[in-house]
Parts: C-alpha cells; structure tokens; sequence
C-alpha cells in the first residue's frame, strides 16, 4: 500500500498498528516523485477539508449564541436604548473635566454601525435637531479621501464636499496600524451644536446607572 503511494492515515484505516510502527516498516521504502507530489497534494485537501469544516462549526456556533442572545436581550425599549447610547458615549464620547468643564458632544468612531447608531441615537432619544449634527472625517494622509467620502456618505446623512470637511492625520513611517489598505476610510467624529448640557446630562444617565448597579449587586453606594 505504501510502495502505491497510500498516505499513513489511509494505511492505518486498514491496519490497525501504531503510526510509529508504520514508520519503521516505511523506513526502507522509497517512494517516486509523483507519488510524494500526491501524498502532499492529499495533505494540503485534508487540511482545506479541516479548515472548512472548521469553519462550518464556527459558524454553526456563532448561530447558536445568537440565538441564545436574542432570548437573553428580550424586549429593547426606549429606557435599554438610552442607557445603550449613554454607556456607547461614555466609552468614546468627549467627556468634561476639572479644566474644561463646557464641553459639547463630541463622538468619534470608524465603525459605520456605531456612527449610524449614535446618530439615531441624538435624533430618536435626545431629540436633538438634524441641523444641530455635524459630521467631519479624519483620515490620515496616505488615505483614499474621495473613497473615504463616498463610503461614509452612504452611511451618515451628508452629501457634498462642503458638508463633510475632512482633517488629516499625520502618518507615522512605522506604523503598527491594523486600519491601513483598501479598507480603511478614516473616522467620523460627531459634533453636536450648543450641547454642554447634554453632554452633562448624558454622563448624569450614566452615573445614576452605574449606582444603582453598584448598590444592587455589591452593596456599595
């Protein structure tokens, strides 16, 4: 079997020994180019095969804790999305301190489901007026700025040069950036008009959250 070029896992589906001693019986045997070239070629299938199959039990499993999610979520209500946004911002909104107590909602991401989110969010929750909502792109300078603008326009409510000023970033020569090719389109930074009260209310939803969460499951106030 071997000396027809039958792979060790093939043989051993037949001969039910040991794979060591399968070497040492093939220790004298000399196998022809062709039949090497074969052997590796099944090699490279049964990897492929694994990897594809792999990837169906991800997927399979990743179905599964979706569905497992949807129950866990339940009902999303006005109250889940405001706190939703509110936690959304805290993690990478502009946040007022000590030395710059007046500052307006600032929000800044590259994921367009994000930016799409926290824009409905301003509108739907905050009832912040469309007028009142400014968008700019932040792109370093090595980008494609027409196919950034094009991407991000099919995302955000902006159309036209002039409503979507751009502000370059410097490149670094050794960058460790993963967000670099034909994939990358920069960010998008959100900027709401005359907003330091809500930015003041907003952190005032998360704090209150973050509270009764405390007191509630470690009993510190």
């Amino acid at each position: 079997m071997r000396k027809h070029g039958f792979s060790y896992s093939e043989i051993l589906k037949q001969v039910r020994v040991a794979k060591s001693t399968l070497s040492l019986w093939f220790k004298e045997v000399t196998l022809s180019k062709s039949q090497k070239q074969a052997l590796t070629q099944k090699k490279l299938d049964a990897a492929k095969m694994g990897g594809i199959k792999k990837k169906q039990q991800r997927l399979d499993r990743s179905s599964q804790i979706r569905q497992l999610a949807k129950r866990d979520v339940g009902v999303v209500n006005e109250r889940t999305i405001r706190l939703l946004g509110a936690f959304l911002y805290w993690a990478e909104g502009n946040k007022q301190k000590e030395h710059a107590v007046s500052v307006g909602v600032k929000f800044s991401n590259s994921d367009p489901t994000m930016i799409r989110f926290f824009y409905e969010w301003l509108r739907r929750i905050c009832c912040v007026a469309t007028e009142d909502i400014h968008f700019e792109l932040y792109i370093h300078e090595s980008g494609d700025v027409k196919k950034a603008k094009e991407y991000w326009e099919r995302i955000i409510p902006v159309s036209g040069n002039k409503l979507l000023p751009v502000r370059w970033k410097r490149n670094k020569v050794n960058t460790c950036r993963k967000n670099i090719g034909k994939d990358y389109f920069g960010l998008i930074r959100i900027n709401v008009r005359r907003s330091t009260d809500l930015n003041r209310k907003i952190m005032a939803w998360v704090w209150e959250a973050c509270r009764r969460f405390l007191v509630n499951y470690s009993g510190v106030v």
